[in-house]
């Protein structure tokens, strides 16, 4: 479980990062960080995103705790939902891809880290999140095995 329990942590403070470089951003407009424009695809409002944004890290935050100590809500495991996370990750990620090659033919001047691939990339570190989550539930799909300790 420690395992995933480091993957996952690593993976919400990826995640950490980018929430907390948009604050700032929306905040301080800092000529060290890239504009907001390039960080915020705008589907969303920012007063309704980052709410979202605060409530997944707090659930990262409390799955990757319950791994690394083995025991809380989100040890239970449940294998045929590992199942259904993990085609669920991968169909993300692919969702994800496509949405990046269609910004990359309908805005060739955004190649390849250009203004507005900052959500799709932190939309991939969050499909690999969950990816991490399923093979914890079901480590008989090919992913991590749990350990004893």
């Amino acid at each position: 479980m420690k395992a995933q329990a480091v993957i996952l942590g690593l993976l919400a403070c990826a995640f950490l990062g980018r929430v907390l470089g948009q604050v700032t951003v929306a905040l301080l407009e800092p000529d060290w960080l890239p504009p907001m424009q390039d960080g915020y695809s705008g589907l969303l409002p920012y007063s309704i995103l980052l709410p979202i944004q605060v409530a997944i890290l707090l659930i990262q935050a409390r799955i990757s705790w319950d791994l690394w100590r083995g025991s809380g809500f989100f040890t239970q495991r449940y294998p045929r939902f590992g199942v259904r996370l993990g085609w669920f990750s991968y169909g993300y990620f692919a969702v994800m891809v496509i949405r990046y090659l269609i910004t990359m033919v309908l805005f060739p001047e955004r190649r390849w880290l250009g203004s507005g691939t900052i959500p799709i990339v932190f939309h991939w570190v969050l499909a690999a999140f969950l990816l991490t989550w399923s093979r914890f539930h079901n480590p008989s799909n090919g992913g991590l095995h749990a350990d004893t300790t």
